[in-house]
C-alpha cells in the first residue's frame, strides 16, 4: 500500500445495510404521506433519518424512481385535486390548504402534473365528476407523475 491513500474509501452496501436504508425510505415516504401539508423539505427529511440530502435524494430516487420533492410534490396535487373537486375552496386556499407557500410554484406544478391549470381543473372536475364516488373519483383523476400529463387537444 502507498504512503498517504486510503484503501477503498466507497464500497457497496451489504444487504444487511441495504435493508435498512430501504427501511429508513420507508419512513420518508410515509412521513411525506402523512405530513404533506407541513413544511417538509429534503434536508428535514434527511435529518430525520440520520442522512444527508444528497444520499437521501439518490436512494429514494433509485428505490422510488423519483425525487422525495417531486414525490412530496404529487402528494401535494392529488390533495389539492380532491379539494378542488369538492368546490368550496377557492385555489389559493386550496395552494395553503395542501403546503405550498407559493401560488405560482403550486399552479405551475399542478399544470405539469394534471395537464391543466388548477383553475380549469376545478371548472372540468365538477363536470367530469359529478355521479362518480369520490373514492372512484380519486383513482380516475390521479395525476401522472414526471411531466407525463397529456397535452390538451387543440381544435
Amino acid at each position: 500500500m502507498r504512503c498517504g491513500t486510503i484503501p477503498h474509501v466507497t464500497s457497496r452496501p451489504t444487504s444487511a445495510q441495504r435493508l435498512r436504508d430501504l427501511a429508513l425510505l420507508r419512513r420518508v415516504k410515509d412521513r411525506i404521506d402523512r405530513e404533506y401539508a407541513q413544511p417538509l423539505d429534503v434536508e428535514a427529511l434527511a435529518r430525520g433519518v440520520h442522512m444527508s440530502a444528497g444520499h437521501l435524494s439518490r436512494e429514494f430516487r433509485q428505490a422510488y424512481g423519483e425525487s422525495p420533492y417531486s414525490y412530496l410534490m404529487t402528494r401535494r396535487i392529488e390533495r389539492a385535486m380532491a379539494l378542488l373537486r369538492r368546490g368550496d375552496l377557492s385555489v389559493t386556499e386550496v395552494c395553503f390548504e395542501v403546503g405550498c407557500s407559493s401560488l405560482g410554484t403550486f399552479s405551475t406544478r399542478f399544470t405539469e402534473l394534471v395537464g391543466m391549470p388548477p383553475s380549469a381543473y376545478r371548472r372540468e372536475a365538477a363536470r367530469a365528476t359529478a355521479g362518480i364516488p369520490s373514492c372512484v373519483a380519486k383513482q380516475v383523476t390521479r395525476p401522472v407523475r414526471n411531466r407525463e400529463a397529456p397535452t390538451p387537444s387543440r381544435n
